[in-house]
């Protein structure tokens, strides 16, 4: 196999470029049958095989620098650098990451995991190389989806007037996670369809270069030149315009059109846009069918595409979806809102039921959540429906443009807390801190599934903003026989007793049922507590608790730090000092990557973990 010869970083010089279409075939097996048994995002690497191998041939690594936008396509990329043997173990708990980690690899040049910065984090990386003196290449490889991120076009603005190399890798495959939408794709769709210009480009570069002395320079100048031979053919080239050289479109799986194109790119001194067609999926029918389904995917049969691990219960996620369904034939000012995910957040099913009321803003969180300020403030009652870890990029937003005009949006945050595999950049542990310092916010954790229907239902009531985070995975249904109604600022007491009180935020429930049963065994007489609110906190029942209760115990699956529990222990040594308040959380660090369960275990959030807390912490 020629797969073997790749040992180590720059290996790939070694291999004739006639071996490179094998090569190209032994990889895309490798990542099948790899991604099969342990799961990961599989259609995006698979659509940048050739793409990637192009790059490494014509680079000199770890000395040039690839920054991968996202960084979930860096597969073959991480192959290249001499670590096959560690996708037995991809995002396993002490195994590889399926993202770009600079501590795995010099290779590796920055950390990702979120869209639109590769652009920015490349143009850093010129700059230093520049005010240093060196001379190494830096290239910034983006999806056509990552350019429905504003902070993309931030970094092209202040690329346009670089005077050194800079080279921005467009991997145009049409899909984000699902199908693009807005003017961007439709603007590159026009670019992918022009095939009379490119072709017509390529011939007059061609016979140009064959004048004496003079003709490369005459290509260049042409290539420079904003009113060149481009603006005949397709008006307002958008990169051009802005100052960029724009080299393309190349077809993404020709690996020798895409070396010469990336040696020309080597040449120009400027920020230079390769655009780059390729196929999310290729070379595996069920994933280049269905690119969405195998963008992140657990294990699965290799010959039908079916999952592996296939469940019953229904999801968190599933149970928001239907909600929506009902809540939108109530209320007819309900709107739907996502960034790229319709799928992902569950609204899929929504934009079919009320297309007139779904919109996808593409990668563009920030967008998201003023269009539905905007939308509140014309009188509709808009849901924005996000993953934690990507609403992060929209707290600005959320300050200033929602809760500063305390307007009625709903933030439905799904994979809050752990999300296991995906690791420190998925991990939605910062919410329930940046949610609760916001003036007129509202934030609820449901305990099971009954209670996320409810606290929707809730939120479409509620006059303000009004934040339901919930986590990845199976709904709970446990303690279905607690359904008290969901009241402003009102905990929900679902047992009582003495001594010490277990206040649960909302995902943690589950958890703290055991802890209480445990503690009972061992002659406590614990109170249970389902916070539900996390802001305001119930402070009623707190001072009822604390006339017979020396001990609070928060448990909650966000870092502790500006979480529940201190908000709790800052009201108790305000209010009753003489209550000790115990904070059980998320360690004041990033969370890597492995299962929920052992990440949960390792940082102390098991039952058997809180117990052991609680009887430490009374000795």
């Amino acid at each position: 196999m020629i797969l073997e010869k790749i040992k180590k970083p720059n290996d790939i010089h070694k291999i004739a470029l006639s071996d490179f279409p094998i090569l190209a075939e032994e990889i895309r097996d490798f990542l099948i049958e790899s991604v099969s048994k342990t799961g990961g995002h599989l259609a995006s690497n698979l659509g940048v095989v050739e793409l990637t191998m192009a790059l490494h041939n014509v680079l000199d690594l770890p000395n040039d620098k690839i920054i991968w936008d996202v960084g979930h396509q860096a597969y073959t990329h991480k192959i290249l650098t001499g670590r096959k043997e560690g996708f037995q173990n991809l995002r396993m708990e002490g195994g590889i990451s399926g993202f770009p980690k600079r501590k795995e690899s010099k290779c590796d040049s920055f950390d990702t995991g979120h869209s639109s910065n590769s652009i920015s984090a490349g143009l850093g990386y010129v700059r230093a190389r520049d005010l240093l003196g060196q001379k190494h290449h830096v290239v910034s490889v983006i999806g056509d989806g990552a350019l429905t991120g504003g902070m993309a076009y931030e970094a092209l603005n202040n690329a346009a007037e670089l005077k050194t190399n800079f080279i921005v890798v467009l991997n145009d495959n049409n899909m984000s996670i699902s199908k693009n939408v807005g003017g961007m794709s439709s603007y590159l769709g026009s670019l992918r369809t022009s095939e009379a210009y490119t072709g017509f480009k390529l011939g007059v570069t061609k016979n140009l270069k064959k004048i004496p002395k003079v003709g490369t320079s005459m290509v260049d100048a042409v290539r420079r030149t904003k009113s060149g031979i481009k603006q005949l053919f397709i008006p307002g080239m958008l990169f051009e315009n802005m100052g960029l050289t724009y080299l393309g479109p190349v077809d993404g799986h020709n690996m020798r059109q895409m070396m010469k194109l990336f040696n020309e790119a080597k040449r120009v001194e400027g920020a230079v846009v390769v655009h780059v067609l390729t196929q999310k999926g290729k070379g595996y029918t069920p994933a280049s069918i269905h690119p969405d389904r195998f963008h992140g995917t657990g294990p699965f049969d290799i010959k039908t595409g079916r999952p592996l691990d296939v469940k019953e219960a229904s999801s968190y996620t599933d149970i928001f979806s239907k909600t929506m369904i009902k809540l939108g034939e109530e209320e007819k000012r309900l709107v739907a809102i996502t960034a790229a995910m319709p799928e992902g957040t569950g609204l899929k099913r929504f934009g079919k039921a009320y297309p007139d009321r779904f919109y996808d803003v593409g990668i563009a969180e920030e967008h998201a959540v003023t269009f539905a300020a905007g939308l509140a403030l014309g009188g509709m009652i808009p849901v924005v429906a996000v993953y934690s870890s990507f609403l992060q990029r929209a707290v600005d937003q959320i300050l200033h443009d929602v809760c500063m005009q305390n307007l009625h949006v709903i933030f439905a945050i799904d994979r809050a807390g752990l999300v296991g595999a995906d690791g420190e950049t998925h991990h939605g542990c910062f919410d329930l801190s940046y949610l609760s310092m916001m003036p007129n916010m509202t934030v609820l954790a449901p305990k099971n599934r009954w209670e996320l229907e409810a606290m929707l239902a809730f939120a479409v009531k509620h006059p303000g903003p009004c934040a339901i985070r919930y986590p990845k995975g199976d709904a709970y249904q446990g303690l279905e026989e607690f359904r008290a109604p969901v009241e402003y600022g009102k905990s929900e007491l679902l047992w009582r007793g003495r001594e010490i009180a277990v206040l649960a935020a909302g995902s943690m429930a589950e958890t703290c049922v055991q802890v209480c049963g445990t503690l009972k065994e061992r002659g406590y007489h614990p109170t249970f507590v389902n916070a539900r609110f996390v802001k305001p906190l119930d402070t009623a029942l707190l001072d009822e608790l604390a006339k017979d209760h020396h001990l609070f115990v928060t448990v909650e699956e966000n870092v502790k730090n500006g979480g529940f529990g201190e908000h709790v222990a800052a009201y108790l040594e305000a209010c009753h000092p003489d209550v000790r308040a115990l904070t059980i959380a998320i360690w004041d660090r990033f969370i890597e990557h492995g299962s929920v369960s052992g990440l949960r275990a390792k940082i102390g959030l098991t039952a058997g973990n809180i117990v052991r807390a609680i009887e430490e912490y009374e000795v």
